[in-house]
């Protein structure tokens, strides 16, 4: 066995959210969210029902889960923080059964040895700011500080907090796609919801640390676009799509700006908005969370319905039961890339992890998982080498913990490093949750 690749003090986690995982949405006393209503009989997505009605019943099994985190030596632990058990309006009134429930889960983590990493905002807007506009409404930012200071300030034992989780898929799939609250497809919203998620991330910031946050930061999923050929209109279109998903978020949080090509994108739908916005959105970053699972080829595509390119799949790459690209080089280019363009910000790996196709029901010996070890072999080389180059990555965290509610898949698409068996909510690691426990057992002196 070789030398450990990853140093004393780096945080190993699993990541979960509140709706993927909790179920027991509405119970004591907390309000509907987007989500919820989204996946009822008569939403948009009622053919996801019954949603996140149940999912991996963490509310009423967290001793079980937080267990299990403990037993395969994990430091951290990613959670998010549901708004509507905690304000089930989404303003004004507090739920304390709501608040109850994350203050027992940090608790034991704390008692467990094990760092809390939370996240206020992981997709799941009350149903009650949705009837009001939601991410379109400029007050919304307001309302998101609020229920931030509410929440941070009950949780004192939480170091680490992470205002949005990946605001630009709150953009594109609920306003473009139409495939997550509130379910439009209308481009002409999507540059005021990106802009009012980053407000809100601004004085959400400002919220977290009046009410004592001392390490606040956000989690935006990256993407590497590469052209598929060296064609200038190849070239061009991977540079739109780069500034689209990537750069949209990231330039205004750390730069203060747009990127250039937006109005490019969005052509007459993009607005002009205040400069003072812009001052407000550019908070200090105590650290810049990533999400990242693979890259896209992109070709110049004049007919495609937005922006004018398309993803393209590489001719022999592996993919995943997502349909996406395994590339490891790429966590090592995004690493060094947040580096170079936006300096020298603590970097945390916050989500990393592939669905497969893995059994509806563990089989007596185990599920045996080889290619999400291999994937989470590779990227963690991956990261040990951004690493030697010079990136600031203080901890990584797999995505995820358990099988779950996968959004818009529903539960077709199994990402957990623990099976969990829907009928009966049994868990079960897989090979890749040991093969985990080792690397952290190691400090990565078992990757080959």
């Amino acid at each position: 066995m070789g030398e450990p690749r990853f140093p004393e003090g780096f945080l190993w986690g699993a990541s979960t959210s509140a709706y993927q995982i909790e179920g027991s949405p509405l119970a004591d006393g907390a309000g509907p969210s987007n989500w919820h209503r989204f996946t009822q009989p008569g939403g948009k997505g009622a053919h996801l029902a019954p949603g996140g009605a149940v999912a991996c019943d963490h509310y009423r099994r967290w001793r079980e889960d937080l267990a299990l985190i403990r037993s395969l030596g994990f430091t951290s632990y990613r959670f998010s923080v549901s708004w509507s058990r905690v304000m089930p309006e989404g303003r004004g009134r507090v739920n304390p059964a709501g608040l109850d429930f994350y203050r027992r889960l940090v608790d034991g983590l704390l008692e467990a040895g094990i760092r809390p990493m939370t996240t206020l905002f992981h997709w799941d807007l009350p149903a009650a700011l949705e009837d009001q506009g939601g991410w379109v409404n400029r007050d919304t930012a307001g309302w998101f500080a609020d229920y931030a200071h509410t929440v941070v300030q009950a949780l004192p034992g939480v170091a680490l907090w992470s205002t949005l989780n990946e605001p630009w898929v709150v953009t594109d799939a609920g306003y473009l796609h139409g495939d997550h609250p509130p379910g439009h497809r209308n481009p002409a919203e999507m540059p005021h919801v990106a802009h009012n998620l980053l407000r809100a991330h601004g004085m959400g910031a400002q919220a977290c640390r009046a009410a004592g946050a001392r390490d606040v930061g956000i989690v935006i999923n990256i993407e590497p676009k590469h052209p598929f050929s060296y064609r200038p209109e190849d070239v061009a279109a991977a540079r739109r799509a780069d500034a689209y998903m990537n750069r949209a978020f990231l330039d205004p949080l750390v730069l203060g700006r747009d990127p250039e090509e937006m109005p490019e994108i969005y052509g007459a739908a993009w607005p002009t908005f205040p400069a003072a916005d812009y001052d407000l959105i550019r908070q200090p970053l105590d650290h810049l969370g990533l999400n990242y699972y693979s890259r896209s080829l992109n070709v110049h595509d004049p007919e495609a319905p937005f922006g004018q390119w398309r993803a393209v799949p590489h001719p022999t790459h592996p993919r995943t039961e997502m349909d996406w690209e395994v590339y490891p080089e790429g966590l090592t280019e995004t690493l060094l890339w947040l580096r170079r363009r936006y300096g020298a910000i603590p970097l945390y790996v916050n989500e990393n992890g592939a669905a497969f196709a893995d059994p509806d029901t563990a089989p007596p010996e185990g599920v045996r998982d080889p290619l999400r070890v291999d994937y989470f072999r590779t990227h963690l080389l991956a990261v040990a080498e951004a690493m030697a180059q010079g990136a600031d990555v203080r901890g990584y965290s797999a995505w995820s913990l358990l099988d779950n509610f996968e959004w818009a898949f529903g539960f077709s698409k199994r990402f957990g490093i623990v099976h969990v068996d829907y009928a009966t909510q049994n868990r079960t690691p897989k090979a890749s949750a040991r093969f985990l426990a080792e690397v952290i057992a190691t400090r990565g002196a078992c990757l080959a």
